[in-house]
C-alpha cells in the first residue's frame, strides 16, 4: 500500500469498488474477504475455482456473506465456454447450434435455465451472450460461440439471451462491443484489427449490441479490436471514441461497461495490466476484470494505477465516481432483482432437446459395424479452455482414438496407415472441430477418406468444410449436450 492510498483511503476504496479481480483454487483467500468487506466491488471465478456444485455453492455464499450484493462473476456461454462444468462439458448447447435452430424462444428458454443455474449457484454476473456476427468464417476465437453470419439472425438472439439470463435474477453482459466476428486473429494473443469502415459495423456488427441495450442488457463488455476509423491505433476497449462516444452517446446504453481480461496481450503487452486499467476507465469502462492467472500483486498495483492517476490529473475524479455508481446502481439491480430460482432437474433435458434440433446430417447414415471412433483433436482455444468434449464417452476403450491435428505432414502417411488397418472389418468415425481452420486435419481426413469413403464425418465446430460423398454429421458446438445429440443420431447409445 502505498502512501499516497494510506493518506487517502476514500480514494483507494473508491478504486476498489471497481475491480473484480480473480483467486486462485476452491476456497476464497483472506485477502478476498477483507477486501470485499472494505469495498471491493465483487470476483470473477474461472473453472479453476470450481471443484463440483456443492463446493461452488459454498464458494459464493461465503463470498456472499462478506459484503452486500458483491459482482460474482463468471464466464459460462454454454456450449464450448463453460466453466461450472469444465470437467464434463456444458448441459447447454451453445450459440451456433442456437443459431442454426433459429428459435427465438428456444433461445430465451435456454438462457433462462442457465441463468437459474447460475443465481443457484450464488453468481449474479454472466460474462455472455457473446453477440459477435461471425462472418469470417476462420475466425480463432468466437466461432460457435456466435449465433451465425447475419446481422438480424445475432440481433433477434441476443435480444433472447439478454432476456433469459436476467429473468433469471442474473446480469448478461453482451460481448465484444463493437464486434469481433470479422477478425482472424485471438485477441487473447494479439490486438486483433477489424478492417472495414464504420459504414460496415452499423449495419453488420452494431445491430445486435443495439438489440441487447433495447432488450435492456445490464453490462457490455468492449473487445481488445482496433478499428483504425473508430479508435485509430487504439482498440475499443481502451477508446474513448468506441465507449463514451459511440456505445454511450450514440447508441443510448446507461448500463456497465465491462472490460474483457485486461492480462490479455492485445493490451498488457504494450501497456501493462496496471496501464490498461487506467486506460479503460478513462475511455468509459466502469467494471475492471483481471483474467485467470492474476494475483494479489496485480490487484494492488491495478489500485496504486487508478489512484496514482486521479491524483496526477490523468484520471479525472468524477470519471471514477461516475464509474463506481454504475457498479453501485447494477449491484443494487442484483440484490432487488426476482428471487432467486433453484436449479430445476430439467436443465440437462432442455439443453439435450435443443442440441438435438441442432444436429443435422447430410446423406445417409450407414449401417454401422463396431464402429471405430477417430477423433482428431486441435490446438487449444484460450476461450474455451481444457474442457472435454468428442465422443468418447459414447464409445468402448478399444474404440477410439485420438489425434492431435499438430502432426506434421510427414506423419501422415503412417498415422493413416494405422488408423486403417485398425478399422479394417469395422465401420469407421471420424470426429473433427473446426477442420476448415486445420490444414492437418483435413489432410489426415481426406487420406482416409480415399482408403475409407464409407466413413461417417462428423465435425462439432463449424460445418465449414465439408467433404463431397460422405456421410456428414453437423453439431454446431461440441459441449456435452452436442455430443450426446450426435451420438444418438449415430445411434452409438446402445453401444455403451
Amino acid at each position: 500500500m502505498t502512501q499516497e492510498i494510506a493518506a487517502d483511503p476514500a480514494l483507494g476504496r473508491l478504486a476498489e469498488a471497481i475491480l473484480i479481480p480473480p483467486f486462485p483454487g476452491g476456497v476464497e483467500p483472506d485477502w478476498v474477504r477483507t477486501a470485499l468487506g472494505s469495498g471491493l466491488a465483487g470476483v470473477t471465478l474461472f473453472g479453476l475455482n470450481v471443484q463440483d456444485h456443492e463446493q461452488l455453492a459454498g464458494l459464493t455464499a461465503r463470498l456472499r456473506s462478506a459484503a452486500i450484493e458483491p459482482v460474482i462473476a463468471i464466464d459460462e456461454e454454454g456450449g464450448d465456454v463453460t466453466r461450472i462444468s469444465h470437467q464434463t462439458g456444458s448441459d447447454y448447447p451453445g450459440n451456433a447450434a442456437l443459431g442454426a435452430v433459429d428459435d427465438v424462444k428456444l433461445t430465451r428458454s435456454v438462457y433462462a435455465s442457465l441463468g437459474a443455474d447460475l443465481a443457484a449457484l450464488g453468481i449474479n454476473l454472466d460474462l455472455a451472450p457473446a453477440v459477435d456476427v461471425n462472418t469470417a468464417a476462420d475466425n480463432p476465437v468466437i466461432g460457435t460461440r456466435s449465433f451465425g453470419a447475419d446481422p438480424a439472425l445475432v440481433a433477434r438472439h441476443a435480444a433472447a439471451a439478454v432476456a433469459g439470463l436476467q429473468s433469471a435474477g442474473v446480469a448478461a453482459c453482451a460481448k465484444h462491443f463493437p464486434g469481433h466476428g470479422s477478425t482472424t486473429l485471438d485477441s487473447h494473443l494479439a490486438l486483433a484489427t477489424v478492417d472495414a469502415p464504420l459504414s460496415v459495423l452499423r449495419h453488420r456488427d452494431l445491430p445486435p449490441f443495439e438489440a441487447a441495450i433495447a432488450a435492456g442488457v445490464r453490462a457490455i463488455m468492449p473487445g481488445h479490436l482496433r478499428v483504425p476509423e473508430l479508435t485509430g491505433d487504439l482498440p475499443a476497449s481502451l477508446s474513448r471514441q468506441a465507449q463514451t462516444d459511440l456505445l454511450r452517446g450514440e447508441l443510448g446504453f446507461t448500463g456497465v461497461i465491462v472490460s474483457d481480461g485486461l492480462e490479455m496481450r492485445a493490451v498488457s503487452e504494450p501497456y501493462g495490466v496496471p496501464e490498461a486499467a487506467v486506460l479503460a476507465v478513462i475511455a468509459g469502462t466502469d467494471l475492471l476484470c483481471l483474467g485467470r492467472d492474476q494475483d494479489h500483486l496485480t490487484v494492488l498495483a491495478v489500485r496504486t494505477a487508478l489512484v496514482e492517476a486521479v491524483r496526477s490529473g490523468r484520471l479525472d475524479g468524477e470519471r471514477l465516481e461516475e464509474a463506481a455508481a454504475r457498479v453501485a446502481e447494477l449491484r443494487e439491480w442484483m440484490a432487488t432483482a426476482a428471487e432467486r430460482p433453484t436449479a430445476g432437474d430439467g436443465a440437462a433435458t432442455l439443453g439435450l432437446a435443443a442440441a438435438r434440433r441442432a444436429v443435422t446430417m447430410r446423406g445417409a447414415l450407414p449401417a454401422l459395424h463396431r464402429p471405430l471412433i477417430v477423433q482428431f483433436v486441435p490446438p487449444p482455444n484460450l476461450a474455451v479452455g481444457a474442457v472435454p468434449w468428442g465422443l468418447s464417452a459414447f464409445a468402448p476403450a478399444d474404440s477410439y482414438r485420438q489425434v492431435s491435428t499438430a502432426t506434421g505432414d510427414e506423419d501422415l502417411p503412417a498415422l493413416v496407415s494405422g488408423l486403417i488397418g485398425a478399422a479394417a472389418g469395422r465401420s469407421l468415425i471420424i470426429v473433427v472441430r473446426d477442420a476448415h481452420r486445420h490444414p492437418a486435419a483435413r489432410q489426415a481426413v481426406q487420406r482416409v477418406l480415399a482408403e475409407r469413403p464409407d466413413a461417417v464425418v462428423v465435425e462439432m465446430g463449424l460445418p465449414v468444410w465439408q467433404p463431397a460423398d460422405v456421410s456428414y454429421v453437423a453439431s454446431y458446438g461440441a459441449g456435452q449436450s452436442n455430443a450426446q445429440a450426435t451420438a444418438e443420431l449415430l445411434r452409438l447409445m446402445a453401444r455403451r
